[in-house]
């Protein structure tokens, strides 16, 4: 698993927008930037759409205040679904990244088999990024829902 300290891989993403998509390497999204990234096991799933991404909606202001130049919301999803859920949830000041393949997350160390739910998916997780490097990494055990939430990273800052 990447460790603090560690450098984000080069692997391609897939950068969402409204007017449509483009394929972005980790490394050179979140150079020079101070980065909150964090991931969710699934787009339009329960505790990711009641909870997870709404926190960080609710709260990007505040993030934003503490110097955080971009919040990212990652999953093992398609382009299509991650551009949709954002718009369901008004996360315009969230960047929605795509991992469809799952070669980010693998690179990582973070991923974890879902069986029928979805196959090979992202555990849940908020990190800092500051110029490419991790400076806080906050991995959930399994079904839990509190070091990756909005606030706990609020309060990181």
């Amino acid at each position: 698993m990447i460790q603090l300290g560690s450098s984000i891989p080069a692997v391609a993403l897939t950068l969402v927008t409204k007017e449509g998509q483009e394929t972005v390497m980790a490394d050179t999204l979140f150079a020079g930037k101070k980065v909150v990234l964090f991931a969710v096991p699934g787009a339009f799933t329960p505790t990711c759409s009641a909870h997870h991404l709404p926190g960080f909606v609710v709260l990007a202001d505040e993030i934003k205040a503490k110097g955080v130049d971009m919040i990212a919301c990652i999953s093992v999803n398609d382009a299509f679904v991650m551009r949709a859920w954002g718009e369901q949830q008004n996360a315009e000041e969230i960047t929605m990244l795509a991992d469809g393949g799952g070669a980010f997350t693998k690179a990582l160390g973070l991923e974890m088999e879902t069986g029928d739910f979805g196959g090979m998916r992202s555990q849940r997780y908020a990190m800092i990024i500051n110029d490419g490097v991790v400076k806080q990494l906050n991995v959930e055990a399994p079904k839990q829902f509190e070091v990756s939430k909005a606030e706990s990273i609020l309060a990181a800052l």
